[in-house]
């Protein structure tokens, strides 16, 4: 009997283990097909569809979704061409380039021209390509390029002692975005007017000097003249705004090129917090401000010895030619003597962000690099006050105390003049601002505080306030109010001010104490 029982549940149980294997492999079967169905609506997904889903905050950040297409049937046809293009672009490069380095040319040389010029065997790279949005009357493309050729250009260098220098370029490394503009768009072949190019971003330009049979550090200042004339001469005849229209269809295309159309008034009011960067003593900060890097347009403070809070109070005014793709950049410099400057950090403000007429005070964090930023290590803040003014506006600029009053032709000192050159503009309204000197008396009435910090053991404090008027040098300072954290002073204070425009007024509020102060800091 017992034989039977073991071969009935023998039995069974295989049934049984059957039963369960079969069920399981359906049920891995199903997860299987619904991989494979999530696998191919992945692969279906557009780089749009993956940035809806898949927020910032889900995937690491070695994913980055790219905003360009593959040009890899562009690259192989461009290898074949490429012998051709370099017979035929080195003489219209020679004749074309050699004007603009004889506009940069160093005060240190006497002449610089291109005794050899070949593009080499090693094509570029289009790395990708991508259309921007725009208006329906253009069409705007952007090619992104990556060259490490091995050119073989020779400059003929002669300096003004009548020596002459062979000096060969090599080790050619460039990477750039260049856009492409198809505007008008007309009813005739090839469907365009004229067509704009330009360098929009330039992410990398490195080149080695050497001299032919030599050492081109024998003539000191040379290799770094000739670098800045180079970096100079691509930055102000091809870098974005600036552009190059190539007419295809005869007519007038006056308006493609590239005009001011304002001011930015910039206001450099102080930076705290800088990263030390002596080892004896404190660092020695000034700043450096431009919207294009060229050395003629580029603003530099005052430099603060040993400080590491300064404050300039200085302002500046740059021109304005495109808006919606410039940027203000901010670089902190530690200043060495005659050595060269250390950068303590740098900032960077896109013009797009600021309301025309309206003056923007924002305190910006400094980093290392404003292009990748990579190092969270803190470097300090800068604080900036920026007024952006389009031609034309200027007497439609209200007070910010009372908006039906429009500002004075003293407190906006521009000129509605697009037709000048960029310099002369910039020139002439810094003249203007020199000249004016608002002087008056300025009444400050310090009312009271909220939730200041504890200072002493009682959990309480005894706050004053301290009113500086930095530029004339002269302070007072509130009543002590004991113990208490929401103080109310309601004390008015009267200034004589000569120059309001390049004044300061900075309080500080701290805590008496019977054998000192306690200076209580900002609530950030």
């Amino acid at each position: 009997m017992s034989f039977i029982m073991g071969i009935i549940l023998g039995i069974a149980s295989g049934i049984g283990f059957i039963v369960l294997f079969a069920y399981y492999q359906n049920i891995r079967t199903k997860r299987r097909i619904h991989l494979a169905a999530t696998v191919a609506s992945f692969a279906r997904m557009t780089v749009q569809d993956a940035r809806k889903i898949l927020q910032p905050e889900v995937y690491p950040t070695w994913v980055i979704f790219p905003e360009m297409e593959k040009l890899k049937w562009l690259n192989s046809q461009l290898e074949k061409l490429w012998p051709y293009i370099d017979e035929a672009a080195s003489e219209l490069i020679k004749s074309s380039v050699e004007p603009t380095l004889e506009q940069y040319t160093p005060a240190i040389l006497d002449s610089l021209k291109f005794k050899k010029l070949t593009l080499g065997t090693v094509a570029p790279q289009f790395t990708g390509v991508c259309i921007i949005d725009s208006d329906p009357g253009e069409i705007i493309m952007e090619l992104e390029i990556q060259w490490d050729g091995n050119p073989n250009i020779v400059l003929d260098v002669k300096t003004h002692l009548g020596v002459a220098l062979p000096i060969q370029v090599k080790n050619v490394g460039f990477t750039g975005i260049f856009r492409l503009i198809f505007k008008p768009l007309v009813a005739e072949l090839p469907c365009f007017g004229a067509v704009c190019y330009s360098l929009r971003k330039k992410k990398d330009l490195d080149f080695t000097l050497k001299v032919t049979g030599g050492d081109i550090s024998t003539i000191p200042g040379l290799s770094e003249a000739i670098h800045e004339m180079i970096t100079d001469a691509v930055e102000d005849s091809i870098t974005w705004p600036v552009r190059k229209i190539i007419q295809i269809i005869p007519g007038d295309y006056s308006d493609l090129e590239l005009k001011p159309c304002g001011i930015l008034e910039v206001k450099l009011v102080q930076a705290k917090e800088l990263t030390n960067k002596d080892l004896i003593g404190k660092s020695d900060p000034y700043a450096s401000l431009f919207i294009r890097p060229l050395r003629s347009r580029t603003k530099k403070s005052k430099t603060i010895n040993n400080q590491l809070n300064p404050i300039w109070n200085e302002s500046f005014d740059f021109v304005v030619e495109d808006p919606s793709t410039q940027h203000l950049t901010v670089r902190v410099y530690d200043d060495e003597g005659l050595q060269p400057s250390e950068l303590i950090g740098c900032a960077q403000v896109a013009l797009s962000e600021l309301e025309p007429g309206k003056v923007k005070a924002l305190w910006l964090n400094l980093v290392k690099d404003v292009e990748v930023q990579r190092d969270t290590k803190y470097r300090g803040q800068v604080q900036l006050e920026l007024l952006y003014c389009p031609f034309g506006i200027g007497n439609q600029i209200l007070n910010p105390f009372y908006p039906n009053v429009p500002l004075t032709k003293v407190e906006r000192a521009l000129k509605d003049d697009t037709e000048e050159d960029a310099s002369d503009i910039e020139r002439k309204t810094t003249e203007r601002k020199r000249e004016v000197i608002l002087r008056g008396v300025l009444s400050v009435t310090v009312v009271s505080a909220e939730s200041l910090p504890a200072m002493d053991l009682t959990g309480k404090s005894d706050p004053y306030v301290v009113v500086t008027l930095k530029k004339a040098g002269k302070r007072v300072k509130t009543r002590v109010v004991s113990e208490t954290l929401n103080p109310v002073w309601n004390q008015t204070f009267d200034f004589v001010v000569e120059d309001a425009l390049h004044e300061l007024l900075i309080l500080d509020v701290y805590d008496h104490d019977t054998i000192g102060k306690v200076f209580i800091p900002p609530l950030m």
